[in-house]
């Protein structure tokens, strides 16, 4: 179900979603969390509530979708309420606010927030430099931003690296779990000889990637070089190569004196990297070190 607010106000839209839920015999208990969207309208916002959705499959949560139109117009308030088929496992408030309203936000959304649950805030496009001194990222434990989507990846990266708070984290640090997992159990099997260098290899504007390379840089020490190509992941160590590549079928491992590792998975959706960052509403402390050895990067063409 979906029920349109125009030119409304939070009281009112508060009412409204009272009486859908009762009407439908819903309620909010179960709702795990509050995730607040930050988006540009259109297109944009319709694909961040799709991924929500699917999300909330797993986190049950209330959905608020934040968007700001032309800040020189009369101060207004625009509301959707989506609720049952239309809002996944969640309950979706859209609000749409233009005119000076846009600059308080925070303000509008505050209503709406579940007590005594997580909060959570999500850029999935621009995102500001530092989340948690913005004023909807103030209101959450746990802010998402995702390289993926920005013009020049490495400089959205650099500015979540300057701007980094505890409990900020990134979709393109959760697009490489999978792969991260593949290359840590590989690093388990014998011989345990020491890794002297690694080469990460990707598209240049796959922001995985350099975190990827920032990630190996911090935990194992050695100089690590970022390079543009088919991707790929090379460990070197004084007994030979221990090599992660990817193919139709999913993600290849070669390693000097064993067999070749296969495993069948491929590039993660946004909602499937969504539903694993509000799995954690803690810090991540490895994606912070992943940040940091960016710096430590090589990079060549």
């Amino acid at each position: 179900m979906i029920v349109d607010l125009p030119d409304t106000s939070t009281q009112e839209v508060s009412k409204k979603l009272v009486r859908m839920r009762s009407r439908g015999g819903e309620i909010t208990i179960g709702r795990v969390l509050t995730l607040i969207i930050d988006v540009a309208p259109g297109d944009e916002a319709e694909a961040a509530v799709a991924a929500s959705n699917d999300a909330s499959r797993e986190h049950p949560c209330r959905v608020i979708v934040v968007t700001r139109g032309d800040r020189r117009h009369k101060s207004k308030l625009d509301a959707q309420i989506r609720v049952g088929g239309d809002a996944g496992a969640s309950e979706v408030v859209v609000l749409a606010m233009e005119g000076k309203l846009a600059d308080h936000a925070h303000a509008v959304v505050t209503p709406f927030l579940l007590p005594d649950t997580p909060v959570v805030t999500w850029w999935p496009g621009d995102a500001p430099d530092k989340p948690a001194q913005d004023r909807l990222g103030s209101l959450a434990t746990r802010r998402i931003t995702d390289a993926r989507a920005a013009a020049k990846p490495a400089d959205f990266l650099e500015s979540r690296r300057k701007g980094y708070s505890t409990g900020d984290t990134d979709l393109a640090w959760s697009s490489i779990t999978p792969w991260r997992a593949m290359l840590a159990s590989a690093m388990d099997r014998p011989p345990h000889t020491k890794v002297t260098s690694a080469l990460v290899q990707g598209p240049a504007d796959n922001p995985g990637i350099d975190l990827f390379g920032g990630w190996l840089h911090k935990e194992l020490k050695v100089p690590v070089t970022r390079t543009t190509g088919d991707w790929a992941i090379v460990l070197t160590r004084s007994d030979g190569e221990l090599e992660m590549t990817v193919d139709s079928q999913g993600g290849v491992l070669r390693s000097t004196g064993h067999p070749d590792g296969r495993a069948p998975f491929q590039r993660r959706t946004t909602a499937e990297c969504l539903a694993e960052e509000l799995r954690r509403l803690e810090g991540d402390e490895i994606y912070h070190q992943a940040l940091l050895g960016l710096s430590g990067l090589k990079r060549e063409k």
